[in-house]
């Protein structure tokens, strides 16, 4: 299933402006998860960054809103718990998939000496991110109202087994 975030979003254009009538998912979760793909990429120019890479820590969904100064936070947190379970789970194991991508090629990174893979290593570790970020971003941009159970945790699993057996 195919399915524009933009297309998804609800309410109309005045219930979008106030979040307290319509609460609304924030795609700003998921700038941890860029962070870490940027590191990634940065890695293989500047080996001094690999220490900010596992300094790289990951907290979930509502944790990172119940600390959060953002202004949209509450609407956030409730938009949150106003999800499906079954999607709230979903989204969950999803953004768990992305973690231990970040730690495995963290791992791999770290290798001592450097994989000489280590090009490849990075270019489908940041192409498997970029893909679960994008489906995240939909998902919340869709304020929760498609299923991402269509994300293919078997595929990823898949990509990080096959850069562990390098």
């Amino acid at each position: 299933m195919s399915v524009i975030a933009a297309d998804m979003l609800a309410g109309t254009a005045a219930d979008r402006l106030d979040a307290g009538a319509y609460p609304r998912l924030s795609t700003d979760f998921l700038n941890r998860f860029s962070e870490a793909l940027m590191l990634i990429e940065m890695v293989g120019m500047d080996e001094t960054i690999l220490a900010d890479l596992k300094a790289w820590q990951s907290v979930g969904y509502r944790e990172h809103f119940a600390t959060s100064a953002l202004r949209c936070a509450a609407s956030a947190l409730a938009a949150y718990d106003d999800l499906n379970p079954n999607r709230a789970r979903a989204f969950d194991e999803a953004c768990h998939a992305m973690t231990r991508l970040v730690r495995t090629v963290t791992a791999l990174l770290a290798e001592t000496p450097p994989p000489a893979e280590l090009p490849v290593i990075i270019e489908v570790a940041g192409e498997a991110l970029r893909r679960q970020i994008a489906r995240a971003t939909q998902f919340i941009n869709a304020n929760g109202t498609i299923d991402i159970g269509v994300f293919d945790d078997t595929a990823l699993q898949a990509q990080i087994d096959a850069l562990l057996a390098r």
